[in-house]
């Protein structure tokens, strides 16, 4: 019999618990003769009823177990530590909000077993977001894949079942920055989507917050490629050139018509402009710094504060 894992990092889904892990249940019960599957809840320092709502679980159930973490690293890290739990055959992660519709597991599974290493989902509506969220996410997808070497899925998420090789490639790579889902392309593997309708939160209100969001989008962009540091040169070099045409125009002027005192404030805006550009470029090495500065110390993704399992064992 294969084992299967469903790793769901949680943090502060008190309300969501119970609804999902039924849920889960429900959808699986015609393979439960064939498969075993094991319900790991991943706390990331939640502050509300998170631990005590898996407990009753454990409490009830033979199939649950509990991972604190020392804290709450994000989402990135909680998933990590999924992945170095599992000994398992696959790892299916999905959110504990019930976004992720359960019912796709079992195609999953199907196509798992056809031969792909990497079943992700992938959305086709996102029920419950704003248009400025959808537009962000869109544009960042658009810009990502256009200064990347290596493929990238638009809308595909971290809802996926991936084999215990590509589990075992990612778990391989311990760096700190960490974008999945940008390291879900680059260790390869045998890849198929299986599209879906995202729907809204069944309780509460997303962690991802404006300033989130972002964050994660400059560490998928930094950790991910680095075309940002070959734009701002090439940008340097286009800056550079115009300032010397500019250069030899102000020259051959001054000789044929003398000397000039106007312009002053032309060479304002340009002053201005350029040390804009180079404060733009520092940012942007500063970034990749900052990042090479991180992973250098080497420290452990996480601590765990205790891993509990179901008292029906």
């Amino acid at each position: 019999m294969k084992t299967i894992l469903i790793s769901i990092p949680a943090f502060n889904e008190a309300e969501n618990i119970k609804p999902l892990y039924h849920t889960l249940k429900d959808a699986l019960i015609n393979l439960s003769s064939n498969y075993e599957f094991e319900y790991l809840f991943i706390n990331d320092g939640s502050t509300d009823k998170t631990v005590q709502e898996v407990s009753y679980l454990m409490d009830h159930y033979d199939d649950v177990t509990l991972l604190n973490l020392s804290r709450n690293y994000g989402k990135e890290i909680a998933m990590a530590a999924g992945f170095d739990y599992s000994t398992h055959d696959a790892v299916i992660t999905i959110d504990a909000d019930l976004q992720h519709p359960p019912n796709l597991i079992p195609k999953m599974i199907s196509l798992w077993e056809t031969g792909y290493d990497d079943i992700y989902a992938k959305r086709k509506e996102r029920k419950g977001e704003s248009f400025l969220k959808k537009a962000t996410s869109k544009l960042f997808y658009k810009v990502l894949e256009r200064i990347s070497a290596t493929k990238v899925t638009p809308d595909a998420g971290d809802y996926r079942l991936l084999d215990r090789k590509v589990v075992a490639a990612l778990m391989s790579m311990r760096e700190s920055e960490r974008y999945t889902k940008g390291l879900y392309n680059w260790v390869g593997f045998k890849k198929v989507a299986i599209e879906f309708d995202a729907e809204p939160r069944l309780h509460g209100k997303s962690k991802w917050s404006f300033n989130a969001l972002l964050k994660l989008a400059v560490e998928g962009i930094t950790s991910y490629t680095t075309a940002p540091l070959k734009l701002s040169m090439y940008f340097g070099f286009f800056v550079s050139f115009s300032a010397f045409v500019y250069m030899i125009y102000v020259l051959i002027k001054t000789l044929i018509y003398g000397s000039d005192t106007s312009g002053f404030p032309t060479i304002i805006i340009i002053v201005l402009f350029l040390g804009g550009c180079q404060l733009i470029s520092i940012g942007i090495i500063g970034e990749y710094l900052s990042s090479v500065f991180i992973e250098s110390k080497r420290r452990p993704l996480y601590f765990k504060e205790d891993i509990k399992t179901s008292k029906k064992k």
